[in-house]
């Protein structure tokens, strides 16, 4: 059974992976269509093809290994100076550049010379390419905000889930009281695990993050309303003053910073909890800035994934994973002890994190993603601009294939790391039980 939820979990995941990309691909196909480019094809996938069927200009289809997938626009780099396609020249920089512009023009047709993508204005190029990643974005906004305000997200809540015996500074790192420890303020009162706090000094708690701020901001005596058996009570604590975990600022802690705040002396009990559209706004503001914060310090996570995968480094929960490992990661949801329901919310937020990862990773202004198209179009914008400001000549359109060989290069750079988190992923992937 658990070898079949495992498959379950993996083809899963691979349906939602091949949406994405699929989305991907259609916000580029349709405004290249908008802008009147041609498009001879739209692929899910790489390698042989499964299916096909041709429809107007364009032939949709699936192919063999669903890792990717693209569009095929025609004119995607400029002819040469002399305005025909360049001669194959024997140098390996030159040939990148004219391979490029050679394979740009295949299947260039009568009439097609108005429906070429690098004619087009700068402006326009810039939503063709932005629009594929744009499309990714919108799905995980989508599943993320959809996900936390209707199931909901684990959280700390207002119900007590353990009161602490004696009063202890955050930094000794213990749980054990010792001779002469003070009883803490909540045990006190008589605050017990189960009783949900609805109200503190006469006002109303709505969640944990504002309940942690107004006990930390008092010292002295405060009211504590609770609920316990159907029945609401008002406890009378007296808050002393304590050294404390740092939060930050949403209920979390900051490990190994302490501040010294008024203190009762309970912990929360976590649940999963529907979250208004005002939270499920913060929570994703946070998740893309961790994203682009995880994007920045990839390089410096190589020398753990490569002992990790070649060595005998233990695999870090927030280590690079591919395709293969997230697929893994489906597989492994689907046979955890837990309810269908907090199950399907981890695969939605599994292919949402996809998505957002595959926005902000194609947003790179290097070719061949999206985002190196997206930085020739905003400079070939800027030097045309500029040349008008200054009554110059038009520079003509900005050659994108002469940075070709930047682009075999890091294509070539994100080959190995591909290999790299695949081995990994395999020997020792990243697991969630």
């Amino acid at each position: 059974m658990t070898i079949l939820m495992t498959i379950l979990g993996i083809v899963v995941f691979a349906v939602g992976l091949l949406i994405s990309i699929a989305w991907h691909e259609l916000g580029h196909l349709s405004t290249a269509k908008l802008f009147g480019i041609r498009v001879p094809q739209y692929m899910v996938g790489f390698g042989p093809t499964v299916w096909s069927r041709k429809k107007g200009d364009t032939e949709y289809g699936l192919k063999a290994v669903p890792l990717g997938g693209y569009i095929r626009m025609i004119g995607m780099f400029p002819p040469g100076p002399d305005g025909r396609l360049e001669a194959r020249s024997t140098s390996p920089w030159r040939g990148m550049i004219e391979d490029a512009r050679s394979a740009a023009f295949e299947e260039l047709r009568p009439g097609d010379e108005s429906r070429l993508f690098y004619t087009r204005k700068p402006w326009k190029r810039v939503i063709v390419m932005f629009a594929g990643p744009f499309m990714n974005l919108i799905l995980a906004v989508a599943i993320f905000l959809g996900v936390m305000m209707t199931f909901g997200v684990q959280t700390q809540t207002t119900t007590v889930g353990k009161v602490s015996d004696c009063v202890i500074q955050q930094s000794e790192q213990r749980t054990t009281c010792k001779k002469g420890d003070k009883p803490t303020p909540a045990k006190a009162a008589g605050l017990q695990a189960g009783d949900k706090i609805v109200a503190f000094d006469g006002k109303p708690v709505q969640d944990w993050s504002a309940l942690q701020a107004s006990i930390r901001d008092t010292i002295g005596p405060a009211t504590v309303t609770v609920e316990r058996d159907g029945q609401r009570q008002v406890l009378k604590a007296e808050l002393i003053r304590n050294q404390v975990s740092k939060t930050d600022g949403n209920g979390g802690y900051i490990d190994g910073k302490y501040v010294y705040a008024g203190f009762l002396g309970f912990s929360p009990a976590s649940g999963v909890v529907p979250q208004s559209f005002g939270q499920s706004a913060n929570r994703m503001g946070d998740m893309m800035e961790n994203g682009v914060h995880s994007l920045v310090s990839l390089p410096s996570k190589i020398p753990a994934l490569w002992n990790a995968a070649f060595g005998d480094g233990p695999r870090e929960p927030d280590s690079p994973m591919g395709v293969v490992g997230a697929a893994r990661v489906g597989g492994e949801v689907f046979t955890l002890d837990i309810p269908p329901e907090n199950q399907i919310a981890m695969m939605l937020f599994l292919v949402a994190g996809f998505n957002l990862s595959l926005f902000l990773f194609n947003m790179l202004p290097l070719l061949p993603l999206d985002g190196g198209h997206i930085a020739g179009a905003l400079w070939e914008a800027v030097r045309r601009h500029t040349a008008r400001l200054f009554r110059r000549p038009d520079p003509g359109p900005f050659d994108v294939a002469k940075l070709m060989p930047v682009a075999y290069v890091v294509a070539g750079i994100f080959i190995c790391f591909t290999v790299l988190v695949l081995v990994a992923d395999v020997v020792n992937p990243v697991k969630i039980s």
